[in-house]
């Protein structure tokens, strides 16, 4: 350790006698090393950003959506239906129910864009029907009051839940709750409202955004007696008319294991009714394995790019430690002539190259550090990780680099012979 802590102070000394050479040669490090957490660091947060958006689904969540057909599957006998009827029936719903023996909770949903009004005041937003489940699926959590609950769905209640924005819409100055809204021609009383809900993000193709603060929660029951199964659009003078019974199924298994073996069960239960490919099936488990699979190969494109100037820092030390040796050969003349042995010599120059490599790691891990903070704070939508792995990786490749391209060099330095590096000018 004595002969080690004398190299090491040597070793700065020599260094520190060409201040501009050494710190611009450490610079390729020090940039290399931010690199990589950097990149690291954002390639991170997207995959975390992506993946809590999918595990908000629920992983043991399986989604049955309607969705409007195309164009040539609404044709019937060569001619499109002025009622366009698709998507989810009730007789899928039973038909699930009795034959699936892995579902653990069921959510039955049924959506309606509808003018929602009190008074003066007046949003367009989302009527959705459902149970008193739709909160637990959801993540959602009460402000005020209380969500719906089976009682009020038994009973054809006109009980209404608010979202946060509505809430705010049609009552600025006023406790919403006991109070009354008009959705269609029936008023709704107010029994609860829903804290504000982050939006999220629409996922892949399979799952559109949704913005959960501009809704109004009604029992199922009674959004089907109110408002029925057809639904008329006046649009620029022409009619459009929709029959749809449920807009979602969203069904709930005991555990991660079962969600693969009731997939395909599920899916033979509704497919063969379905032949206008008016439902679609989302399952949140593949989702998320996709994205972490995606977000692995996202992190090795980002992490070898940025290797890839550590690479080109290593090659700077190489070039640098070559000129040293050639400048320094009467110094290791003299050295080997007083009795160093070539060991020694190799050690020398390896402290060296080490202390470059290893100041620079430590640079770099602070700028790396300090970069996704400062992206983060510039751009609020962009997130940014830095894991301590990228950290210690980053730093262990630096020295890597250091030993690996310093390691010629010394040998090199080693090798001399004595008499011809005296006779050296």
């Amino acid at each position: 350790m004595r002969r080690i802590w004398r190299g090491l102070k040597l070793g700065m000394k020599s260094l520190l006698l060409h201040k501009l050479r050494s710190g611009l040669t450490v610079l390729g490090i020090v940039f290399g090393v931010a690199a990589v957490i950097s990149m690291l660091a954002i390639a991170e947060g997207s995959s975390r950003d992506a993946q809590e958006r999918i595990r908000a689904l629920g992983a043991t969540n399986i989604i049955v959506r309607s969705v409007k057909p195309s164009d040539e599957a609404q044709a019937t006998g060569g001619r499109p239906s002025r009622i366009l009827n698709y998507g989810i029936k009730y007789d899928d719903y039973d038909r699930i129910l009795a034959t699936v023996p892995t579902i653990r909770k069921v959510l039955p949903i049924r959506e309606i864009r509808k003018g929602i009004r009190r008074l003066q005041y007046t949003l367009d937003g989302r009527v959705v029907g459902t149970t008193q489940d739709y909160a637990e699926f959801n993540m959602l959590q009460m402000e005020r009051g209380r969500f719906l609950t089976a009682a009020d769905n038994e009973k054809y209640q006109n009980y209404a839940v608010l979202a946060s924005t509505t809430a705010k819409t049609l009552f600025p100055y006023e406790d919403p709750v006991g109070q009354t809204v008009r959705l269609g021609t029936d008023y709704y009383t107010v029994v609860g409202v829903t804290r504000e809900r982050e939006s999220s993000a629409g996922v892949g193709g399979s799952l559109a955004a949704q913005d959960f603060n501009k809704d109004v929660y009604i029992p199922l029951n009674t959004c089907k007696v109110r408002f029925g199964e057809r639904i008329i659009n006046n649009r620029s003078g022409s009619m459009e008319a929709e029959e749809t019974q449920l807009s979602q199924i969203t069904l709930q298994v005991a555990n991660i294991d079962q969600v693969q073996p009731t997939v395909p069960i599920i899916k033979a239960a509704y497919e063969k009714y379905h032949p206008k490919k008016d439902v679609e099936m989302t399952v949140p488990y593949d989702l998320l394995l996709e994205a972490q699979r995606a977000a692995r190969q996202f992190s090795i494109i980002l992490g070898t790019i940025a290797a890839i100037s550590l690479l080109v820092g290593g090659i700077g030390i190489m070039n640098i430690m070559l000129a040293t040796v050639t400048e320094r050969t009467r110094e290791i003349g003299i050295r080997r002539a007083l009795g160093a042995k070539r060991k020694d010599i190799t050690q020398q120059f390896l402290i060296e190259t080490v202390v470059l490599s290893g100041v620079g790691g430590i640079l770099g891990v602070c700028i790396g550090i300090a970069i996704p903070r400062i992206i983060v704070y510039f751009i609020p939508d962009q997130k940014a990780f830095v894991t301590g792995l990228s950290v210690l990786l980053s730093f262990g490749i630096s020295v890597a680099v250091g030993i690996l391209f310093g390691l010629y060099p010394a040998r090199r330095a080693a090798m001399m012979d004595p008499i011809e590096a005296l006779r050296h000018e």
